[in-house]
């Protein structure tokens, strides 16, 4: 296995840089094996799915976790927070920039001029920081107040309605990315799947770190995953046992469901890597975006359906779908052939 097996040529222009609207009318890639793939869009999921399938959604919240604040030189710095580390939610793993300047001890502020984050150490993993923030309300408030929600580096137009970064079905606060394979659902169209027989079910997983770092080895297989926190309830995993489909809604609800089994735990820490050659035990049929080259996400959809995924992006890139975040989805049978 070697890094380039996941590799391919993304057109700048086909990364969506604004949400569609309605979220439901993204486009959606239809994997049918070996025969021609089909072009639907999201809002046709009620024609697709029917009574023995059940819906599973990561109900993780996006943080508003982009800190822009500046130094007591004047220069400006940036913490992304990533997890926190306490119950009050003051201390927290972050990301930070500019990471190699930035000391321990030092305090950033924010706009109008207040004491944010104070920097602590560097932490075992060598490439994020433990944080603290600093103000007298707590610590969502001031999140609130000063943050910002952390859409990736490759999206550079301006958000103007932050909800558009979350689902619809968010209900957990915790999350440094949205699972963005779930913000195409609108609650008429669960509501209408719903009718049409389709059990929904939700997991949990705090998408983290692993969002943001592509692989730089050339041997995949030793790219150091980072632990993510997961929960699965016993209800969803038994409504899995019984169901005649799981399609999971997103590579972290993917990772929630199959670490719960993998690991014999219904929640925890995972880093549960999912490459070719992975058991698969839960997940049959996967509806998920279109995601970056050479990354790990790209990993768990080679291992899902195999080299057909190649196919498939091809067919895509040429009939010009919305790649990435707010991009267009595609879905996997992982049984057709």
């Amino acid at each position: 296995m070697h890094v380039d097996d996941f590799d391919y040529e993304l057109p700048s222009e086909l990364i969506a840089q604004t949400p569609i609207e309605p979220r439901d009318a993204a486009r959606l890639l239809v994997d049918r094996g070996s025969a021609p793939a089909e072009h639907r869009h999201v809002r046709d999921l009620p024609d697709l799915f029917g009574p023995g399938d059940l819906l599973v959604v990561n109900e993780t919240k996006v943080l508003p976790a982009r800190l822009a604040v500046r130094r007591a030189t004047g220069g400006a710095a940036e913490v992304l927070l990533l997890e926190p580390l306490d119950a009050e939610r003051k201390v927290w793993e972050a990301l930070v920039r500019p990471a190699r300047k930035l000391k321990p001890g030092e305090v950033l502020e924010a706009a109008d001029g207040s004491p944010l984050v104070e920097i602590g150490r560097r932490t075992e993993a060598g490439d994020t920081f433990t944080v603290t923030l600093l103000g007298p309300v707590e610590s969502m408030r001031l999140l609130d107040e000063h943050g910002e929600m952390p859409l990736p580096p490759y999206i550079t137009e301006r958000l103007f309605e932050p909800d558009r970064y979350q689902t619809v079905y968010a209900r957990e606060p915790g999350s440094a990315a949205a699972p963005t394979a779930g913000l195409h659902f609108t609650p008429e169209l669960l509501r209408e799947l719903a009718a049409r027989g389709v059990e929904q079910a939700t997991v949990e997983l705090v998408v983290g770190l692993d969002t943001f770092q592509p692989i730089t080895v050339d041997d995949p297989r030793k790219h150091r995953i980072h632990t993510e926190r997961y929960r699965v309830s016993e209800d969803t995993l038994e409504r899995c046992r019984r169901a005649e489909r799981v399609v999971a809604v997103g590579t972290t609800t993917v990772r929630a469901l199959e670490s719960a089994v993998a690991r014999g735990e219904l929640e925890g820490r995972t880093d549960l890597f999912i490459h070719r050659g992975f058991d698969w035990q839960v997940v049959d049929v996967l509806m998920t975006n279109f995601h970056l080259p050479r990354t790990t996400l790209l990993m768990m959809i080679d291992a899902f359906v195999g080299n057909r995924w190649r196919r498939l992006y091809e067919e895509a890139i040429r009939e010009r779908y919305r790649f990435l975040s707010f991009g267009d989805a595609m879905l996997l049978d992982r049984r057709a052939v």
